[in-house]
């Protein structure tokens, strides 16, 4: 009898356990409910350029860092060609939902769509929930990211760009904070949409502590947009528009113009200028000093563009940073570049570079994704550099050198162009390389080819310091790039030998 009833017990109990376990991979526990409200960290994934003109320049390299991967979660219709993603808990729910830009390349005009990509419960799939038109056109230049703007904690999905007439836009739509309980086209509501000829930023204030607790209400940011004064005959005289949130109707509104006066020039130069990307590219090219607030030059810190490599060289505080040309777009004002360090692969970097004068230009460079106000240490004013000081390109550490070296791996030769063999025997080794400076530590990454996942390594190098190039000797450490900085691994140095031809 007692052995009948632990047998009849043991299988209940088993039952019950498995229900249970079904149970929880299927319908997950809310324990963290408490913590919808808070704004988590969304995923970025930046997007390979799809605006390819025959006039843009992509190199091996590039190549190599544009092939990101970036999946829409839900399938797209014939034509839809996916620009970014962005990724995160966005209405608060259990699931992750996705917002998407995309283009459809059938459509004449082509504008850049955003659209809300969330989880279906029933058909255990994700769907499209909601989509609408921005004013965007180009799809290299899209900037997709989340923020409360309203303090409110509301999610606004805000996505930049610029469009055919070399435009920035600014499109941000307000998702409703009852997203789940709505119709989808009362899902979202578009509440500001700015084009100007020149740049658009997101005025950022300090919040209270009590905005920051949960307690109250934050400051609404204001947004800023600089573009030509029209109504002035000097090209260069600017206009600063500045947008306010005005909860009545829903909407951001202008509610002030600062007029800023432009130096005059001679202005059938301007013209030859502004709006031909090719020719800016060539009145860009060379070295560039940074222009103090007193006026004076700063030859401590400058930019170097160099159009023929297409490589933008930044250098300040005894480092130096080597970002690869990605690709250029013409705005009314001069330029819109966007780089990758050629280093790191997460580190890019947007550059709007304005006219000034005929040997000054004004830089904007946006570190991250956001279009903060917050100033980069990059933007100001810069000077040409006069034709003895930029005839030769400015180096404290060349990128690429051209020497052959015996080392442990093998005979390893770094040709000038980027790339690098490694012979050891029958075998041999192709890929990329690129010397470059982190806070003063000299760096050297390797980068195989033909491998079917892209890897790396990376060295810390040490030697003489020495005024002769190439060096004679060079010792590797092996190294990893982390959010802590350079941390060396455990594994034993070996050195670089030089040898002749």
């Amino acid at each position: 009898m007692t052995r009948g009833f632990f047998k009849i017990f043991t299988l209940v109990a088993f039952v019950f356990t498995a229900l249970g376990i079904g149970a929880l991979v299927f319908f997950p526990p809310p324990w963290n409910e408490s913590n919808t409200t808070v704004e988590l960290q969304p995923r970025i994934i930046i997007p390979r350029n799809l605006n390819e003109t025959a006039g843009d320049f992509v190199s091996h390299f590039d190549i190599l860092t544009l092939e990101d991967t970036i999946t829409s979660w839900a399938p797209l219709a014939d034509g839809e060609v996916l620009v970014s993603a962005l990724t995160g808990y966005f209405d608060g729910g259990f699931a992750e939902t996705q917002f998407i830009a995309y283009r459809n390349i059938t459509e004449i005009e082509s504008p850049i769509y955003l659209a809300f990509i969330e989880y279906d419960p029933q058909s255990r799939s994700y769907r499209r929930a909601w989509s609408a038109p921005t004013s965007a056109t180009r799809p290299g230049t899209v900037r997709l990211f989340t923020q409360d703007l309203l303090g409110d904690r509301s999610i606004c999905i805000l996505l930049s760009g610029l469009n055919n007439q070399g435009e920035h836009t600014l499109t941000v739509f307000r998702m409703n904070p009852q997203i789940r309980g709505l119709p989808t086209h009362e899902r979202f509501s578009k509440i500001a949409d700015i084009r100007i000829d020149g740049n658009i930023s997101v005025r950022e204030v300090q919040r209270t502590q009590a905005y920051m607790a949960g307690q109250s209400r934050g400051e609404s940011f204001a947004i800023s947009a600089f573009g030509r004064d029209f109504e002035s005959a000097n090209i260069l005289d600017q206009v600063e528009i500045i947008y306010a949130f005005n909860a009545s109707n829903g909407l951001y509104e202008q509610v002030r113009m600062n007029r800023i006066p432009g130096s005059q020039v001679e202005q059938r130069r301007v013209r030859e200028l502004l709006g031909n990307r090719l020719a800016f590219e060539g009145f860009l090219s060379g070295l560039w000093y940074r222009v103090t607030p007193q006026g004076s030059i700063d030859r401590s810190q400058y930019i170097y563009f160099d159009t023929a490599s297409r490589e933008i060289i930044f250098f300040g505080d005894g480092t130096q940073q080597v970002f690869n040309w990605h690709n250029s777009n013409a705005t009314r004002l001069g330029l819109h570049i966007n780089s990758q360090n050629i280093s790191i692969n997460s580190l890019r970097r947007a550059v709007d570079i304005e006219l000034e004068t005929l040997d000054s230009i004004r830089l904007r460079v946006i570190e991250n994704i956001r279009l903060s106000r917050v100033s980069s240490p990059w933007d100001g004013s810069y000077r040409k550099a006069s034709p003895m000081e930029g005839r030769e390109r400015p180096s404290l550490l060349d990128a690429h050198i051209n020497a052959r070296y015996d080392s442990p791996m093998g005979r390893i030769h770094f040709h000038p162009d980027g790339t690098y063999e490694i012979r050891s025997g029958e075998s041999l080794i192709q890929g990329h390389y690129v010397f470059f400076m982190i806070n003063g530590d000299e760096m050297l990454e390797l980068r195989p080819s033909g491998l079917a996942t892209p890897q790396r390594e990376i060295f810390l190098v040490e030697s003489e310091r020495t005024d002769i190039f190439p060096r004679r000797t060079i010792t590797l450490n092996s190294a990893r790039l982390g959010a802590r900085g350079i941390e060396r691994l455990n594994e034993r140095p070996f050195s670089l030998t030089l040898i002749g031809e």
